[in-house]
């Protein structure tokens, strides 16, 4: 075979590896969710796998919570209010949040936030709304609006670092149920009510 060949199925493979990642049915949330928090989602969830197995299961609420517009600029969800609960995601072998951070297996609380203007998530995303990770055992209160500062410790504590665990979600200008490549990243789309949202679920940010 000559070497142009060699490139040339190299590129393939590469190429069917990534096609690889797909979407499909989850099933019921986990049994061992908290009533409290289950009883507020989906009774349908995302399991996106790769071609190295599950990449994670995601369940969000059946209802996207609302609030008054928060006036923040580049943000695509005002009126979702921040650290509302949005979901939970399970992880059942080693994951990355959006910051390449490893995620130990388990399951975890989404809460809705935005990063902050101060120069240190330049060029993350063009829109600032993100999830932040919360192992569901330091999460109690679906209900609770926690303040920033104590939402990241909470996150940090989780995962073990000194940044919260986070994922780029926005709200999609399209009505897509469907798992897809943009770019480098994979984005989730599921219906939360009447949002449509979008999730990076492989993907770290070059910031």
């Amino acid at each position: 075979m000559t070497l142009s060949k060699v490139a040339v199925c190299g590129v393939l493979a590469a190429i069917a590896a990534l096609a690889q990642y797909k979407a499909e049915s989850a099933g019921a949330p986990p049994s061992d969710v908290p009533a409290g928090f289950a009883s507020l989602l989906q009774k349908d969830g995302a399991k996106v796998t790769g071609p190295s197995g599950v990449v994670c299961e995601i369940w969000l609420l059946s209802t996207a919570p609302k609030g008054a517009p928060t006036g923040e600029s580049n943000v695509t969800l005002p009126d979702i209010p921040l650290s509302a609960f949005m979901g939970v995601i399970r992880f059942t072998q080693p994951g990355k949040d959006r910051r390449g951070q490893q995620i130990k297996p388990g399951i975890y609380t989404l809460r809705y936030n935005l990063f902050p203007i101060n120069g240190d998530h330049q060029g993350v995303a063009p829109q600032r709304d993100f999830f932040v990770l919360t192992s569901i055992a330091d999460d109690k209160d679906p209900k609770a609006k926690p303040d920033f500062d104590p939402l990241m410790k909470a996150s940090e504590k989780s995962i073990g670092t000194q940044h919260p665990a986070v994922m780029s979600i926005w709200k999609a200008d399209d009505q897509n149920q469907n798992l897809t490549q943009q770019g480098a990243d994979w984005v989730l789309q599921r219906k939360m009510g009447d949002v449509n949202l979008a999730i990076v679920v492989v993907g770290t940010a070059s910031a």
